[in-house]
């Protein structure tokens, strides 16, 4: 008689197949990560463990899966350069207890009313950097520095590598990968089985070793090695600015990130939704101990948990073991790391940085949401021409100030009786960012004719408005009556 498989039987095999899927789309991103951070590949690696094993078992979300993301490339980037790799563990350890407070005190939900707008400036703004920065690594050549810096050299870059063999051959294998990614999912289904990163890094590997080509690949120095848990001078740094703005940004951009995450693979599957202060606090449960080993920060990933959830995962067991595969990877297989291009994951992460920009809702957004298409614009262009910290915080105040403007209206009637004062009524919301509109308005009023002004239909009088048009009011009818007293016969 044929074998019989139980619920529980058929959920572990789905499960286990699922966990194959998710190692193979995450082990490349994460080297790929790593690398364009700066740091050793197999910091990335750890991270993408600590992911697993961790993150993986803890409540919040049941199958999204965490790890290094492209998100936090550029931000890791520039403070180990600035800070130093030894002062990385510290920042990645304080933004996960940050994490771990924030869902103690149920701040998760409120990341939630972060303007979309924002987010997708954000996102954008990571693309355009990522993209940019890994211009450079696709011809094996050392960026200049800063986003605008990148930018400004890049026509000094296309000149230099025309003329150059080897930048053309790495150019030629980053080219490659992006091709093989864009094109991998034309295939018959069953050669989508093996996902198109590792698919496309593997040829790269394949065609430098065949043909010997003289490109740069990734630098390997075994696991434990790239361990490097934070000292007392890393911590004594925590008292500068830059260090805590950074910190900062590393919170809010990991927790947004993660959340924002989780709400789109809740749409994806129908289990049990995403409880977001139990999320944020197991994203930094699993930041704390990246921290510890002096690994990158990691967030929930949309592309692994995706392809999680596509590929059948129905527990969270698919993720877990999705860790256990990068740790038995990392600690078995480390070698084969050194015969990846560098070109290649640049390429994945050109590709990754492309995807990040909402090309295609860019132009509905500006016909029929304007104010939003601006926000996102101005947040994507402060990043790429500051930094990912003041880049969001100008996004996010100009979203502010536009929820803010959209919400004060105000509706000014004058109602002029034959005789006695004119009555002025104001409806609606009046504040400093509509004074200039009723100041204007209220200049119509005939000026030998005293003001009643009626505020009973506000539902709201911020106090630099109701000075304002108090002031207006005792002065305009302090003129009126000299004016008419002036008039009167003697």
């Amino acid at each position: 008689m044929p074998a019989i498989c139980t619920p529980l039987q058929r959920t572990l095999r789905t499960d286990l197949t699922a966990s194959l899927v998710v190692f193979l789309v995450a082990l490349p991103l994460c080297v790929g990560v790593a690398v364009a951070s700066g740091v050793p590949a197999e910091l990335g690696l750890l991270t993408g463990i600590v992911g697993g094993l961790l993150t993986g078992l803890l409540p919040g979300s049941s199958l999204q899966v965490s790890g290094p993301a492209a998100g936090l490339t550029v931000l890791v980037h520039t403070a180990v350069k600035e800070f130093g790799l030894p002062v990385l563990g510290v920042l990645v350890l304080a933004a996960g207890l940050l994490q771990l407070l924030m869902g103690v005190l149920k701040w998760g939900r409120w990341f939630r009313a972060i303007s979309p707008a924002v987010i997708h400036g954000m996102l954008a703004g990571i693309g355009l950097v990522l993209i940019v920065g890994q211009l450079y690594a696709l011809t094996d050549t050392k960026a200049p520095g800063t986003s605008a810096a990148n930018l400004a050299g890049l026509p000094g870059l296309a000149a230099r590598s025309l003329g150059s063999p080897t930048a053309v051959t790495a150019v030629g294998i980053g080219a490659g990968t992006i091709a093989v990614v864009m094109l991998w999912k034309r295939l018959p289904a069953k050669a989508q089985l093996v996902p198109a990163p590792l698919a496309a890094v593997a040829m790269a590997a394949a065609a430098a070793a065949a043909f010997d080509l003289p490109v740069a690949r990734v630098q390997v120095q075994g696991l434990l090695d790239s361990v490097q848990p934070p000292g007392a001078d890393a911590f004594g740094r925590l008292a500068e600015f830059g260090v805590l703005s950074t910190i900062v940004a590393f919170t809010l951009i990991a927790s947004a990130e993660s959340l924002f995450s989780a709400a789109a693979v809740d749409r994806l599957h129908d289990g049990p939704r995403t409880h977001y202060d139990k999320e944020l606090m197991a994203q930094g449960a699993g930041n704390t101990v990246c921290g510890l080993l002096g690994a990158l920060p990691m967030t929930a990933v949309i592309v692994r948990s995706a392809a999680n959830v596509q590929a059948g995962a129905r527990t969270k067991a698919s993720r877990v073991l999705h860790g256990a595969w990068l740790l038995l990877f990392a600690a078995l297989l480390p070698a084969t790391l050194g015969v990846i291009p560098s070109a290649s994951l640049a390429g994945i992460l050109v590709y990754a940085g492309w995807k990040l920009l909402p090309v295609s809702e860019l132009g509905p957004l500006w016909r029929e949401h304007r104010g939003e298409a601006v926000v996102l614009a101005v947040t994507a262009g402060g990043i790429v021409l500051t930094n990912m910290f003041e880049g969001v915080l100008i996004g996010l105040l100009l979203a502010i100030v536009k929820t803010a403007w959209a919400t004060s209206h105000v509706h000014i009637d004058s109602i002029d009786p034959a005789a006695g004062p004119i009555r002025v009524r104001l409806q609606g919301n009046a504040t400093f960012l509509r004074l200039p509109r009723i100041l204007d308005t209220l200049a119509d009023v005939p000026k030998e004719r005293t003001v009643e002004l009626d505020l009973a239909g506000l539902r709201h009088l911020d106090h630099a408005c109701m000075t304002t048009l108090h002031a207006w009011a005792e002065q305009h009818n302090t003129r009126a009556r000299h004016a008419v007293g002036a008039s009167s016969p003697a």
